[in-house]
């Protein structure tokens, strides 16, 4: 997490405005916000940057990273009760306990299917006409609006602003639960004035797709890009946190760790802290040039370790298509080209492309184009087709 967020202004100026819609009419601040981009962009330095905006306007805020190996919904519902508790919202006494026994209730509802979500709910005593729920039917859906309402509606009336949700890596989530939560979310929009919350979440460049195929009206969610840094904003990545210690930089060392990262957020971190622990400066030291070429060499080798994590979690197939597109030496490469260079038509690479989007290895940057997500990763291809 870097100690400044730069070249984010705009977007960070999105959710404030959706934040600022909350608290001035105390109505849901729009559809799902999804900002989404590779890996080491900065998202989730995005998301905990808005957060801390959240919290200064009154919001409590409830935080949730999905992961495959875990159902979501459940993580929020807890994430919720941790927030409530962290902001001392819940009731105390007798309507304490009843919050917690419902939020204990609505995870099992929101659950996964199967053994354990039948034991769930017969431990929880349902009356005679409630039926097990369809984990993607209306049960859950029903739960999940009922319970963000009321908590939203709560804080609002105790003078607090409402609630905001944060969903990081929301393209982990599994299609059900992204039904889910995209439907709950539709159901609150239907009576906007009742509802003081937002939802604003990140993940890789397959998530606008990913919450399409989940429910056809995610489509309709705000999907917002990030790019690259600029060579100023990358200046100012490096340069703030240093001036903060009372640490300058040549310009030439700037520039030097700027060629280096070509605009990406992780790698000017990593250069960065490189250059930073060859010098180990002092209040009053500059870093200079020498500095960073003392550093970089374990930078690059941290990018290379980074290199081949990434070759060897790809299939031989994902592998021909990288070889093929590392071979044209350009930064954005055409559908067209990749299929020549494996010998396939162009609608038989489909698999392997998709596939290496949604691991985040290259993505889409225009029609029929793709780049590579890490600097260096077609050079480094290129050299073990050379071996």
């Amino acid at each position: 997490m870097p100690r400044v967020l730069v070249g984010r202004a705009a977007e960070l100026r999105r959710i404030e405005d959706l934040l600022a819609r909350v608290v001035t009419y105390g109505e849901i601040g729009g559809p799902l916000l999804v900002f989404h981009a590779p890996r080491g962009i900065g998202k989730t330095s995005l998301l905990r940057t808005a957060q801390r905006t959240a919290d200064e306007l009154g919001f409590v805020s409830a935080w949730v990273a999905c992961s495959r190996e875990r159902p979501v919904l459940p993580e929020l519902v807890r994430a919720l009760q941790t927030a409530l508790e962290r902001a001392e919202a819940l009731p105390r006494g007798g309507a304490g306990g009843r919050w917690r026994r419902r939020l204990e209730r609505v995870t099992i509802e929101v659950g996964l299917p199967g053994t354990a979500k039948v034991q769930a709910q017969l431990d929880a005593r349902p009356s005679e006409s409630e039926t097990p729920a369809d984990p993607i039917g209306r049960a859950p859906v029903g739960a999940l609006e009922a319970l963000l309402h009321d908590t939203a509606t709560h804080l609002r009336n105790r003078g607090g602003a409402g609630l905001v949700v944060f969903v990081d890596e929301l393209h982990a989530a599994s299609a059900d639960d992204m039904s889910v939560l995209l439907n709950t979310l539709q159901v609150l929009d239907g009576d906007r004035n009742a509802n003081p919350l937002a939802v604003v979440a990140a993940g890789l460049p397959v998530t606008p797709e990913a919450l399409t195929r989940a429910a056809t009206f995610g489509e309709r969610s705000a999907f917002v890009s990030l790019d690259l840094l600029s060579d100023a904003d990358a200046r100012s990545l490096l340069a703030v946190p240093a001036e903060a210690e009372g640490v300058a930089w040549t310009d030439d060392a700037l520039a030097a760790v700027v060629g280096e990262a070509r605009g990406h957020p992780y790698l000017l971190q990593l250069s960065g802290s490189t250059t930073w622990d060859a010098a180990r400066p002092e209040e009053g030291d500059t870093l200079t040039l020498d500095d960073v070429r003392r550093g970089l060499p374990a930078a690059r080798d941290q990018l290379t370790a980074m290199h081949r994590a990434r070759w060897g979690a790809a299939t031989p197939t994902e592998r021909a298509f990288l070889a093929a597109m590392a071979a044209t030496g350009r930064d954005n490469v055409t559908r067209a080209d990749i299929a020549r260079g494996m010998g396939r038509e162009s609608r038989a690479i489909s698999v392997p492309r998709e596939r290496l989007i949604e691991k985040g290895v290259i993505e889409p940057v225009g029609h029929g184009l793709v780049r590579f997500t890490l600097p260096g990763f077609g050079q480094f291809v290129r050299a073990l087709e050379q071996e």
